[in-house]
């Protein structure tokens, strides 16, 4: 039985509402991680929680991949003081290198809400730190989240995955870089409280604009969100007296009329110099008078431009994601021969082992017959015997290296390795070799092992 089996179970926005994935969001990630240890079949394990999902990635004891589920969502579930059958209606769950293709895709942001977006990869290393302060992560988890990071640095590099916008906020972003060129020093005003301009006022501020003013018709209002952006508030009512001072404006009030109108703007050209500014209009209905864009030196974009921006990189991400989605696979299958290889180290540990033993106990057996020699002596024959197994071992050895890198190969060879050299130490009748039907290796094994041996050569 393979005593290192990669479980992974979890919920995301795409199998459970916000209500479940509350429910179900781990506080505390690194007291779970140990009570996780202590309580389930695993080895080792490490737990990621965000807004949009949460995995457990464990590395199972030698139970029936059955068991270590099941114990997983049960400890899941009551550390959540929740129901096991609802964690159960909304997860999903994979094994071996199912699951290791599930972490590369998420760590490259294949998986995400917003394709591309490179939060995920950080939430990611932020969990895995906590699995490794907490020693929860070991050799396999600690091997898969190394070549996750890596995995997802690849595809940002080889794939234009993550290069265009593909959210109503951050295409505002880039339709203001387009105009701009480089945004530092600009200035820019919030004309009401409404979540997408708020994120794009963000977005703008982490691309260099220096100062925002926040217009909104509750000043309480105003001065929170000045309070996060590092901007100045004012009464919505002040709004016109201070447009010439900004560059950029988003509009997100809830009014039923055009708060900035286009001879409002005319005049503002003027003290301005004609210098550039941006519209962005993202209330529906819409606060901008569409009669700006008329204007010399102004430009405006209403939501749908917004949307078409955001449907044509939304297009080109998904062809990128084609190439994203072939590199993860070719990574999976790396990653799975080293596997394979972890796997079959135990038993290359105890062919050595048994090669030792024996070549010791013959030479024993021949120390008896001819007598006492001198350690020096001793020492050389030492050497000699063991030396002559460990050679004798070699082909071997290279052999089930070869054959375990095979897909769906290591678990048949590995078997096969340790029943022809008895590595289990099973009890074999004295007239196994005379009776075909009660040998240890099933005829169809040996036949296949003769042929493969042929092909090898």
């Amino acid at each position: 039985m393979n005593n290192r089996k990669i479980i992974l179970i979890g919920l995301n926005h795409r199998t459970a509402g916000v209500d479940v994935r509350e429910k179900f969001a781990l506080t505390d990630v690194e007291n779970f991680e140990q009570g996780l240890m202590g309580n389930c079949p695993v080895h080792e394990c490490m737990a990621l929680s965000t807004c949009n999902r949460v995995e457990i990635v464990a590395v199972g004891k030698g139970v029936p991949e059955r068991e270590v589920m099941d114990s997983l969502i049960q400890y899941w579930a009551g550390v959540c003081k929740a129901s096991p059958e609802l964690l159960m209606e909304n997860i999903y769950q994979y094994s071996d290198l199912e699951a290791v293709q599930h972490i590369f895709t998420v760590a490259s942001s294949l998986d995400s809400m917003v394709m591309g977006e490179p939060q995920i990869l950080g939430q990611l290393k932020d969990a895995y730190r906590v699995a490794v302060e907490r020693g929860a992560a070991k050799t396999i988890v600690n091997r898969l989240l190394h070549k996750s990071f890596s995995v997802a640095k690849r595809i940002r590099t080889e794939t234009a995955i993550a290069s265009s916008a593909v959210s109503i906020s951050y295409a505002a972003v880039e339709l203001a870089r387009k105009i701009f060129g480089d945004l530092e020093g600009t200035k820019a005003m919030l004309v009401g409280a409404g979540e997408m301009a708020e994120l794009a006022a963000t977005h703008l501020m982490r691309n260099g604009v220096q100062d925002i003013i926040i217009a909104n018709r509750t000043l309480s209002r105003a001065k929170e969100l000045a309070d996060n952006l590092g901007g100045e508030p004012i009464q919505i009512e002040s709004m016109p007296d201070r447009l010439h001072e900004v560059d950029i404006v988003i509009s997100s009030t809830g009014s039923p009329v055009a708060v900035i109108k286009a001879k409002d703007v005319k005049s503002i050209l003027k003290r301005r110099k004609n210098k550039p500014m941006f519209f962005i209009d993202i209330a529906v209905p819409r606060d901008i008078d569409p009669n700006i864009n008329n204007l010399d030196n102004v430009y405006l974009y209403d939501i749908d431009d917004l949307k078409e921006v955001v449907d044509e990189n939304m297009a080109q991400r998904q062809e990128e994601a084609s190439k994203a989605h072939a590199v993860v696979e070719l990574e999976t299958e790396i990653f799975g021969n080293w596997l394979n290889s972890l796997s079959l180290q135990p038993t290359i540990v105890d062919m050595v082992d048994k090669t030792e033993e024996v070549a010791l106990r013959e030479l024993n057996k021949t120390l008896k017959k001819i007598g006492p020699v001198d350690n020096k002596t001793l020492k050389a024959l030492e050497t000699l015997v063991l030396s002559i197994g460990r050679k004798s071992l070699h082909e071997p050895i290279c052999f089930l290296k070869r054959r375990t890198q095979e897909e769906g190969s290591a678990e048949r060879f590995i078997d096969l390795a340790r029943r022809m050299f008895n590595l289990d130490d099973e009890v074999v009748p004295p007239t196994a070799h005379l009776n075909r039907k009660s040998q240890t290796c099933a005829p169809e094994d040996i036949e296949q092992l003769i042929e493969v041996s042929k092909k090898e050569q």
